[in-house]
């Protein structure tokens, strides 16, 4: 492995995290006599000193494999986290550092989940550094190290490292140019954000709020100021301005990154956009009529609520506005469903992906009519107008099937290392290893994971950051042969 290349990137992970702790410093000015600009600052100090030899001493221009990208994908998300867990431990409203680890692994990797009991005893300060771990996980803390980096580091493989695996079952790839692709992919989901700021701040929330909400929805994370999240507010207008971002969210980057050049076919052509689409508008419709028809809600607010949480969930936000655990069973088990769906490759959302969805479905219709229609047919699956590979199903197929098991075997090893009901565990593990969030039992959505002990924290922690880097990557670094030469 290249150890000089690698350390120059945790380096650069470390000045960029540094960096970014400046954002809540100001917000803590403006909040003075909270006591967390001393534990920012000396975090931030303490995240540059670290970062700036590392960066220096080893900033040679090398190439980094494949191995490399996988190891920097793995280890990198977790040094992130420990440093920025490092202000809430100093500042001591999350004085526990694996209570402080798992705040902030579920920040970076937009989960969403927590183990705060009292969101709104924290400092502004804190709170924006929580949300603005979403911000910077979103679109992958890595990609945006990467701008940082060097040309020719192997900074496509890193991406990649980092990314869907369903991304390579579609057209979207990058360019030659991949830093620039990256820059637009930025501003294009920094645009979005600032846009939600501002159609949130003209609605009658405050700047701040303004900036935690939006950056948990483009980033489909979830954190709220607030113990009621959205539901805080109780306002039909802030619900359908983040539902209509958390929808945006799950459409991939990708996609309007070919907008923005004004190449409006690939909407036109993309399968996965479709589907996604329909799905939407199925579990939308399915949940707000259960709410409806069991008189629940009226029809204008069982639109409202359900949409917004078949959205939260299958963008794998986490936001709520009302206790889904108090609705009828009908609208619990599609909600539930929903949450292993995911929305598309390329996205800022989790969980298993639409487009794995797609290419099982086609598969398995293709194969039945070749059992039992046409014998001598030839098998095929077509996305956006092209014919998929045999090894691209499989991938599909693989995907889907690991995740499953790792959601049996999740809930199983929750209910050893830690006192807690099946559904509690299985939901627990659902909630993190898809990057949903909230979940049902002593996870639902007014609940939290302060409960659990140290192990079974750690242990969701490490779901997270599976879930995050789509399972192979950072599995792989287990397999003895990924470190033979």
């Amino acid at each position: 492995m290249n150890y000089r290349s690698i350390a120059h990137v945790l380096g650069t992970l470390l000045l960029v995290t540094g960096g970014a702790m400046v954002l809540p410093i100001i917000c803590s000015l403006f909040y003075p006599g909270e006591g967390d600009l001393f534990a920012l600052g000396v975090s931030a100090g303490a995240s540059i000193l670290l970062g700036l030899p590392l960066w220096f001493l080893f900033r040679e221009d090398q190439e980094l494999d494949l191995r490399d990208a996988f190891f920097i994908a793995v280890i990198g998300w977790v040094v992130i986290s420990a440093i920025s867990a490092v202000p809430f431990v100093i500042h001591g409203s999350i004085p526990s550092f694996t209570d402080a680890f798992f705040e902030m692994m579920s920040g970076y990797t937009t989960t969403g989940s927590t183990i705060l009991e009292d969101i709104e005893v924290v400092p502004h300060g804190l709170l924006f550094w929580r949300s603005q771990t979403h911000l910077l996980g979103g679109m992958g803390f890595l990609t945006l190290a990467l701008l940082f980096l060097p040309h020719g580091m192997g900074g496509l493989r890193v991406f990649r490292a980092e990314s869907s695996p369903g991304q390579t079952l579609t057209k979207d790839k990058f360019t030659p140019r991949n830093r620039d692709a990256l820059v637009y992919l930025w501003v294009i989901y920094l645009s979005l954000n600032a846009l939600q700021v501002v159609l949130l701040w003209s609605g009658g929330m405050s700047v701040f709020d303004s900036l935690c909400h939006a950056f948990g929805t483009v980033s489909t994370s979830g954190y709220s100021p607030y113990n009621a999240s959205l539901g805080h507010y109780d306002s039909a207008y802030f619900d359908w301005v983040t539902i209509a971002f958390m929808f945006l969210g799950g459409v991939t980057f990708m996609l309007f990154y070919h907008l923005a050049l004004g190449n409006w076919r690939v909407l036109r052509i993309n399968t996965e956009f479709r589907w996604y689409l329909g799905f939407v508008l199925v579990f939308c419709a399915v949940v707000s009529g259960v709410l409806w028809t069991q008189g629940t809600y009226g029809f204008w607010d069982s639109l409202r609520f359900g949409t917004f949480q078949v959205i939260s969930l299958l963008t794998t936000t986490g936001f709520s506005t009302a206790d889904y655990e108090l609705w009828p069973q009908a609208a619990q088990m599609w909600l539930f469903a929903v949450c292993f769906v995911g929305a598309c490759a390329g996205s800022t959302t989790s969980g298993i992906k639409i487009i794995h969805y797609v290419i099982i479905w086609k598969f398995g219709v293709a194969v039945i009519k070749k059992i039992f229609f046409q014998p001598l047919a030839v098998v095929s699956v077509r996305i956006d107008e092209r014919r998929l590979e045999l090894p691209l199903i499989h991938l599909a197929v693989c995907y889907f099937i690991v995740n499953i098991f790792l959601v049996l075997g999740g809930g199983c090893v929750m209910t050893l290392i830690d006192d807690v009901d099946a559904m509690t565990a299985m939901s627990a593990v659902v909630a993190t290893l898809m990057n949903v969030g909230p979940g049902w039992g002593d996870v639902g959505p007014t609940d939290n994971f302060a409960h659990f002990n140290d192990l079974s924290k750690w242990f969701l922690s490490w779901n997270m950051l599976v879930g995050r880097l789509e399972m192979f990557s950072a599995l792989v670094v287990f397999y003895p042969s990924f470190w033979r030469r």
